[in-house]
């Protein structure tokens, strides 16, 4: 053998027991991506950064989406992803990274999936394309939400480490209800086993999993929540002045756990009239609002007008009788600085809020009011603090004088929030103080909507206490805290259907799945969205009235069983008909929608009639098929023509309109003014 072929042969030995590859490169290890659920929410697993793989077919599932590019933690995150087009329906690799909670969440329709607006959730998520970034491996199998077991404390939890052989339970969030009531807890078990994300071509990142639980520094938003001191089976009792009069240690845990949607009408934690002890004081369930006082604690008001102010703040917690299924209150006492004397979970008793109250201390300093409403909006309507499910929110704020600060841009972003603020002015300027005043018309400027009712000016401190009525009343008429409201929640709506022969019986449950398409994207409950339904031919039916049913399962079976009629055709009774027997009805603040569906030219005039309804703030959409006469549904609808009148040439096509009559009706809503 030859000298050249001697050291060839050696090189190869060298190459191939070195393991290289014949192009010197080294395979790269194949992520292994773990699949998931359609309805699986980012909220439900514990890392801050992870990929996963969407099956096909998840916008069919209509699991819920709230936001838009940025999606609360609430949502489905692959039908974010088949949302923002990062997938499509038949599914894929999404990459999810958490992020802090926002504002609020602006709903929009993409990508044939509809996602729903809502305020100020506690986290966050974004998605981008499954594709791993160079020397980035992601977690092979997920890490879920743990609840707190019965064995071990919570308090101990954190410290598990990520990989464990023992199972834990996995808190899994269900979305905010059609009716607005909080999230529910379903706990199933999983085994964690496995680690975050970890860079290769740097040093290994390390994300701490914590349980979510009250009394605990939230870095992704920066809140610090009080909580009673940790107190494990070893150490002594806490000290009774430590506790609230009213809460038991299991008391504490029930309101500590829960899990709330932070603000407005906002979904948020576990509903706690089912279990709690009967010892708690139950409230009035006709006023479930969640109160904030901001009390007003500056120099300026001095000591004998701060004791009339306490001694207001008793007078009212006593007349609204606070109590789990009721009326929840806290206290801010503001000055250069805002603070919380108390939140809303603290005392769940009027008895246990009396000696609270009088037990503040006046901080001084000048009268801030701008600061304060942005410190509630940022921090305590939250889930740590109480705030509830069905419960709308609602700030009261005291002033002696004026606002040393200004007020506009704050009290907007709490309004925007769901927040309905209250303004309680004393001994407001006089001519000759008003060129003190920082901001001119601050109370309109502030207030939910300036019509009278959300403002209470009082002339001297000695008059506080005639308010204490008017003003229980008004926080307690939950119809008209109009900033809970949204385009989803704030309607009645009547559906006119044509139910006359040209139709037939086929066409006539086509139109009906059309009607509960559009019912099903709204939140339904008595304080609610309502709907009800008249049929009609030469006749007219009532088939069923607002708020006969309740909640939305009951509702859309409603609509199935809805029995068609056929006869001729008479638009302009039908209309009369449901003024009289739906709209003659509505409740006060209700938005006041009807969507007429026919297929063809009225017997009788429609123009006088759609006119009758229009002044009486009815706001009409006409929807026409095949054979219906385009002047009639200009008639029948609202100005401008373009927004509420559509036209289909066949029945089948009807369901292209859904999302576009949901955008109109929200637009519409949003783009009045809320105060």
């Amino acid at each position: 053998m030859s000298k050249a072929t001697l050291t060839a042969v050696f090189i190869a030995f060298l190459l191939t027991s070195s393991g290289a590859k014949p192009n010197g490169k080294n395979k790269k290890p194949k992520q292994a991506v773990p699949a998931i659920e359609c309805e699986v929410r980012a909220g439900k697993i514990n890392l801050s950064e992870f990929i996963v793989k969407c099956p096909a077919n998840c916008r069919e599932t209509k699991e819920k989406v709230y936001g838009t590019g940025v999606f609360a933690s609430i949502s489905s995150i692959c039908n974010a992803a088949i949302h923002s087009g990062v997938i499509t329906n038949s599914g894929g690799k999404v990459i999810v990274m958490k992020m802090a909670g926002q504002m609020i969440y602006k709903g929009s329709f993409a990508n044939g999936v509809r996602s729903l607006s809502l305020p100020n959730w506690r986290e966050s998520f974004s998605v981008s394309v499954g594709k791993p970034k160079k020397g980035v491996t992601y977690p092979s199998t997920l890490v879920f939400v743990p609840s707190r077991p019965t064995t071990v404390k919570t308090g101990d939890r954190k410290d598990l480490p990520y990989s464990t052989a023992s199972p834990v339970t996995e808190a899994v969030e269900t979305e905010p209800s059609s009716t607005a009531a909080p999230p529910t807890t379903t706990h199933v078990t999983t085994p964690i086993i496995t680690a975050p994300p970890i860079t290769t071509s740097a040093k290994p990142r390390v994300t701490v999993h914590k349980v979510r639980e009250a009394g605990v520094h939230r870095p992704e938003t920066g809140t610090m929540i009080r909580r009673q001191p940790h107190v494990s089976s070893s150490s002594a009792p806490a000290p009774e002045e430590h506790k609230p009069p009213s809460e038991t240690s299991h008391t504490r845990e029930l309101l500590a756990g829960s899990n709330p949607f932070e603000s407005g009408f906002r979904a948020r934690g576990h509903d706690l009239t089912a279990r709690v002890p009967e010892l708690m004081s139950q409230g009035d369930s006709n006023c479930k609002v969640d109160i904030a006082f901001l009390m007003d604690g500056s120099w300026s008001i001095g000591k004998r007008r701060f004791m009339i102010q306490k001694d207001f703040l008793v007078e009212v917690s006593q007349v609204i009788n606070v109590g789990v299924a009721g009326p929840m209150m806290g206290i801010i006492q503001y000055g250069d600085d805002p603070a919380t004397e108390f939140s809303l979970k603290q005392f769940s008793s009027s008895k246990d809020l009396k000696p609270a109250i009088s037990k503040i201390v006046q901080k001084g300093g000048l009268s801030n009011v701008g600061k304060a409403l942005s410190y509630i909006n940022k921090h305590f309507f939250s889930d740590a603090n109480g705030n509830r499910g069905g419960a709308p929110n609602v700030a009261v704020v005291l002033v002696d004088g004026w606002p040393t600060d200004k007020v506009e841009e704050a009290s907007r972003l709490a309004r925007e929030s769901g927040i309905n603020i209250f303004f309680v002015t004393i001994e407001g300027p006089d001519e000759n103080e008003k060129h003190n005043v920082m901001e001119t018309n601050f109370v309109d400027k502030a207030v939910c909507r300036t019509n009278g009712f959300f403002s209470f000016p009082i002339t001297s401190w000695f008059a506080l206490r005639k308010a204490v009525q008017p003003l229980v009343k008004r926080v307690c008429d939950t119809d008209r805290l109009v900033c809970s409201k949204t385009c989803l929640n704030a309607n009645d709506i009547a559906f006119v259907i044509d139910g006359s022969s040209s139709v037939g019986t086929g066409n006539f449950r086509t139109v009906l799945q059309f009607v509960a398409n559009v019912t099903q994207e709204f939140e339904i409950s008595d304080t609610d969205t309502r709907v009800g339904i008249v049929q009609y031919t030469y006749e007219q039916r009532l088939e069923f009235a607002f708020g006969q049913y309740n909640n939305k399962a009951d509702l859309l079976n409603a609509i199935k069983r809805i029995n068609y009629w056929s006869g001729g055709t008479s638009t302009g009774a039908a209309i009369t008909f449901a003024a009289d027997q739906l709209f003659s009805k509505s409740k006060p603040n209700k938005r006041k929608i009807m969507i007429v569906i026919t297929d063809g030219r009225s017997y009788d005039d429609v123009r006088a009639p759609a006119l009758a309804v229009h002044r009486k703030g009815v706001i009409a959409y006409s929807i026409g098929i095949a054979w219906a006469a385009q002047d009639e549904l200009e008639y029948i609808a609202t100005d401008p023509d373009r927004d509420h009148s559509f036209f289909v040439d066949e029945f089948d096509n009807l369901y292209k309109y859904v999302p576009k009559i949901i955008h109109n009706i929200c637009n519409e809503f949003n783009s009045q003014p809320r105060n």
